[in-house]
């Protein structure tokens, strides 16, 4: 790909549509730009293992391209950044996309580059946990934060979970994970959580402000405090004792979880007096 001062799509990696991956020049080096581009009926964009691998894809060649000295990683159009996972394909076979998908959160650590996450529209789920493993969040001001993994029976646990301690600190991070909660990004930047918030209209403006600027910065030394930072979470334990838990509770596709993806689906409380805890029928 030559260079070039307009934003050109790479189409050697043969993507799907569910991400769009593109690169731009500015006087000292090249920026990739992922899109995360995958929308439901509502024009929220969700993920699924095939957009978790395309991730990936685009995070090797980016690492692999000398000319490339930052990332962004946002959402098509101004509705999401990424809404979570596809809670009604998980649903289908929810231990094989469990156990199969690949670790994400890895490889934008051996990225080796700074990664700038683009934020407008709703943030939930798993598309928060990428934004907050990025080294920079900016947000557009309808910015919305949150997690859901209890709510809709999507488990998550080990790193990427406490992870998020280091960012908020440990008793906002279990707030977030717990409670399931949403913020807006004036609350998100009050926490930590995030680093700046810009009218929806310029935030990918300033990405690229934000982006040239890490340009001007040595690369090895960027690495390097990338790397330090990174550091503490590639030693934190992985607890595979979590992932065995799971597993032979019969979690996966049992009454737990599908109680839960049926009350998300159904746009309702889940029953877990009736389903889980033995609750009366005839209970007053």
């Amino acid at each position: 790909m030559e260079w070039s001062r307009e934003w050109q799509k790479e189409t050697a990696l043969k993507l799907s549509p569910d991400t769009v991956y593109e690169k731009k020049y500015f006087d000292q080096g090249g920026v990739a730009r992922i899109t995360m581009s995958r929308t439901n009926p509502k024009g929220l964009n969700l993920i699924t293992p095939v957009g978790i691998r395309e991730l990936i894809y685009c995070m090797r060649d980016a690492r692999n391209d000398a000319s490339i000295g930052a990332v962004i990683l946002r959402g098509a159009g101004d509705k999401s950044f990424n809404a979570g996972g596809d809670v009604g394909g998980e649903k289908e076979d929810s231990q094989q996309v469990f156990e199969d998908e690949p670790s994400v959160h890895a490889h934008m650590r051996l990225l080796g580059k700074p990664i700038i996450a683009v934020v407008k529209g709703f943030c939930i789920g798993m598309g928060n946990h990428l934004q907050y493993h990025c080294d920079l969040t900016l947000a557009g001001e309808n910015a919305v934060f949150g997690q859901v993994g209890p709510r809709v029976g999507s488990p998550a646990g080990g790193k990427i979970v406490a992870y998020l301690a280091h960012v908020v600190g440990q008793k906002k991070a279990r707030e977030l994970w717990m409670l399931c909660r949403k913020y807006n990004a004036q609350e998100a930047l009050q926490m930590g959580l995030i680093n700046a918030v810009f009218p929806v209209d310029k935030v990918d403006e300033e990405s690229e402000k934000w982006a040239e600027e890490l340009l001007a910065m040595n690369p090895t030394c960027l690495r390097i405090i990338k790397t330090s930072f990174d550091d503490e979470v590639e030693n934190m334990p992985h607890n595979e004792a979590y992932f065995a838990n799971l597993i032979s509770m019969k979690f996966f596709g049992g009454a737990e979880q599908l109680e839960a993806m049926d009350a998300f689906l159904e746009k309702r409380k889940p029953d877990w007096g009736k389903t889980l805890r033995g609750k009366p029928v005839d209970f007053k």
